[in-house]
């Protein structure tokens, strides 16, 4: 085990997963309710609230009023404070939005919600028009957050500035040993009982986790089983998708990204493995990468100062190529 940088012990597991606000009585569900919001703080984000097709979504938002616009999309089972330690970056040059999709975080999904990954990046769409920052968007996704940045990439390439990638879900040719050689495996990353999440951590979601704090997993633990519901469905949903697509017609989508991309992974992913990383690099128009030693599914809090810094040195370069698609003034 290795204790990372100050609030790191007790701040990562947190960022992981989805945050308490609508699950029910927890053990120490203050101490994560006070962790959680000193992190927003210290990342420059502020908590909020809009109506989004009838669903209440929750969001961070943080950085200069009139700063360059970047949406940050977290993956299955996980929220917006997946992204809390790259926004600290980010906040000081970036005006960042960071969405709790459906069902996750603090924005619950209702019964009849669809969770196709296509019905998802129109929510993000929605999402995006009720605020108004769709133009000259720079769009980042981890996990099952990057097919949703993908799609929407691919979908709205006029508006879109850049493309950040990280571990993203797709349907790939090599899946190695991870569990996308076997999709049915995926049910293990669901939280139904104690003891799950420290199976989560420590087996899929990282390759190298930090000491938590038994109390602070214990009431993170109980706000993922509240999820469950939600992510049962989404689970279900995301397997039945992926019974209609190939390789072939996943590369075919990755080929329609105008966007310039940035390909993060790291390299001892148990979930998707890093040979993906080069096949999204083949397909993709205008693209780099960046493979990390000795990081597992979640660079973004694994390593968290390199992807910030790789990500701000790519920004830095999208934000001086104009988009050849976008509408002349």
């Amino acid at each position: 085990m290795r204790i990372t940088k100050t609030l790191a012990a007790c701040l990562l597991p947190l960022a992981l997963m989805a945050t308490p606000a609508i699950a029910t009585a927890a053990p120490n569900l203050p101490l994560l309710n006070s962790i959680l919001t000193q992190e927003r703080a210290w990342a420059g984000l502020q908590t909020r609230t809009v109506m989004v097709d009838g669903i209440n979504a929750a969001y961070s938002e943080g950085g200069p009023a009139n700063g360059p616009k970047v949406l940050l999309i977290h993956g299955f089972s996980g929220s917006r404070d997946n992204w809390n330690r790259v926004a600290h970056q980010l906040t000081r040059k970036y005006h960042v939005y960071a969405l709790d999709l459906p069902g996750h975080g603090d924005t619950a999904a209702p019964d009849t919600f669809d969770f196709q990954l296509a019905n998802q990046m129109e929510f993000t769409r929605k999402f995006v028009t009720t605020l108004g920052i769709e133009k000259n968007l720079h769009v980042a996704g981890h996990s099952m957050g990057g097919a949703i940045a993908a799609l929407y990439a691919a979908m709205y390439f006029l508006e879109v500035r850049s493309l950040l990638l990280v571990d993203s879900a797709g349907v790939y040719a090599n899946n190695g040993k991870s569990l996308m050689s076997d999709p049915k495996q995926l049910t293990n990353l669901l939280v139904r009982k104690p003891g799950d999440l420290k199976v989560l951590l420590t087996k899929y979601a990282m390759y190298d986790p930090p000491l938590i704090p038994e109390e602070v997993l214990e009431a993170q633990e109980k706000v993922q089983m509240d999820h469950i519901k939600w992510h049962e469905k989404l689970m279900a949903t995301l397997l039945e998708q992926m019974k209609w697509y190939t390789p072939d017609t996943f590369q075919l989508a990755v080929r329609s990204i105008e966007a310039p991309t940035l390909v993060v992974w790291g390299d001892k992913d148990a979930i998707i493995d890093v040979a993906a990383a080069d096949e999204l690099k083949k397909n993709l128009k205008r693209s780099e990468s960046l493979i990390l030693p000795n990081i597992g599914h979640t660079p973004i809090l694994e390593a968290d100062q390199i992807v910030s810094a790789a990500y701000l040195k790519f920004l830095e370069k999208a934000e001086a190529t104009p988009n050849p698609f976008a509408p002349k003034p």
